[in-house]
């Protein structure tokens, strides 16, 4: 970072929080995090588990200072309780709030009434609590928020970022993209940026929605400094992504299994991109009374395309991997157009690192290592979109 800024990451337990925390950190800003440590609970509660153990935040916390000399504060407590919310903001007073403190998988919101209205009132709720309390008491900050490119669904046209401009009967108007969303966690995540939207148009707050693929990676620079700063690895599938649960699968001689016909299309992203994508909008804050939306990702890969890239990348290591398709249990269109708009964070300055065979060496080998801990019976999908 060039300038020293107040930085407050919701969510700063998890596999995007935690990083981002020690990133900011590590260039010299005042960080803290706030967590309530839910998704630690919900794992419990449908008994998955990260692929390597994760320390709990207070020891992550003392580590860092440990390692580094550097403070990152912890905050514990829930974003849908309004009073601690404000609480945290008033006592912290923060230039920026990088928000991922939501439920952040599909599957999980499909699985049943509990957890439908789960994940959209805890999403929806903190939400709304953070927007009240940055208009009452931080009015200037800016609010970096983790949106989703699955808000858009597939469309058969171009994916602008965030917005359209519309011709209708001889008139013409900027609008929101209409969205399409594939799961209640999506349609939670449509939910925020509509509230954000109109908080920016009748309060004046600075946002950027960030419009993100799907993550994939283990490590970045700052988790690599000693062993207990990892960040969480989810292959199970309820919490894991297409490219850990292909890679896992490869290591522990499980066919890999595209749901379907496996041409759904998707943008994709390194978790080390994730972090330069939100310092970007860090240090370029949207203007006072903007709903800024950026398509965050920087490749477009099908499913199958993805299991090819993993058979290959298992094949040069050692492994030999099979492809086998299953029943798509999601509600999607297994072939599809898909052409995502992305400009404004290049034009900002990313520099990707794109996937590629030896990337995908790379997880393989930290697979490996940890072998032994894998639970195979997590990989197997147990939600269905249409029971």
């Amino acid at each position: 970072m060039k300038k020293q800024q107040k930085i407050l990451v919701l969510g700063g337990d998890g596999y995007l929080g935690w990083p981002t925390a020690m990133y900011f950190s590590r260039r010299g800003n005042e960080v803290a995090v706030i967590d309530n440590f839910n998704k630690r609970k919900w794992e419990r509660q449908i008994g998955v588990v990260p692929l390597v153990p994760i320390l709990p935040l207070d020891k992550r916390v003392a580590l860092w200072m440990e390692i580094t000399g550097s403070v990152i504060t912890p905050y514990v407590g829930d974003l849908k309780d309004s009073r601690f919310v404000r609480r945290v903001l008033k006592s912290f007073q923060p230039d920026v709030i990088i928000h991922y403190g939501e439920q952040p998988s599909a599957p999980f919101s499909m699985m049943n009434t509990v957890r439908a209205v789960e994940t959209q009132v805890n999403n929806v709720v903190g939400t709304l609590n953070v927007i009240y309390a940055m208009h009452q008491i931080v009015p200037d900050a800016h609010l970096v928020k983790l949106g989703t490119m699955g808000e858009y669904g597939t469309p058969n046209i171009a994916i602008e970022e965030g917005w359209l401009d519309v011709t209708h009967k001889g008139r013409s108007d900027r609008v929101l993209y209409p969205k399409k969303p594939g799961s209640f966690y999506h349609l939670s995540k449509v939910h925020d940026s509509h509230n954000l939207e109109f908080a920016c148009r009748v309060w004046g707050l600075r946002v950027t929605d960030l419009n993100q693929g799907v993550v994939y990676g283990i490590e970045t620079e700052e988790t690599g400094l000693a062993t207990g700063l990892q960040t969480s690895f989810h292959y199970d599938a309820i919490f894991g992504t297409a490219l850990n649960r292909f890679c896992v699968q490869a290591v522990t001689g499980v066919s890999i299994t595209p749901y379907g016909k496996g041409g759904q299309r998707r943008g994709y992203l390194n978790i080390m991109d994730t972090l330069q994508c939100v310092e970007l909008a860090a240090l370029n804050p949207a203007s006072q009374g903007e709903f800024r939306v950026f398509n965050q990702f920087t490749e477009v890969f099908s499913v199958n395309e993805l299991a090819e890239l993993v058979r290959n990348a298992a094949k040069d290591v050692g492994i030999s991997a099979s492809i086998r398709h299953i029943k798509n249990p999601r509600k999607e269109d297994e072939e599809h157009y898909y052409e995502p708009v992305h400009t404004a964070l290049p034009k900002l300055g990313l520099k990707p690192q794109l996937l590629s065979s030896t990337l995908v060496e790379s997880m393989l080998g930290k697979i490996i290592e940890h072998k032994d801990a894998i639970r195979k019976t997590s990989i197997k999908p147990r939600v269905s979109w249409m029971k």
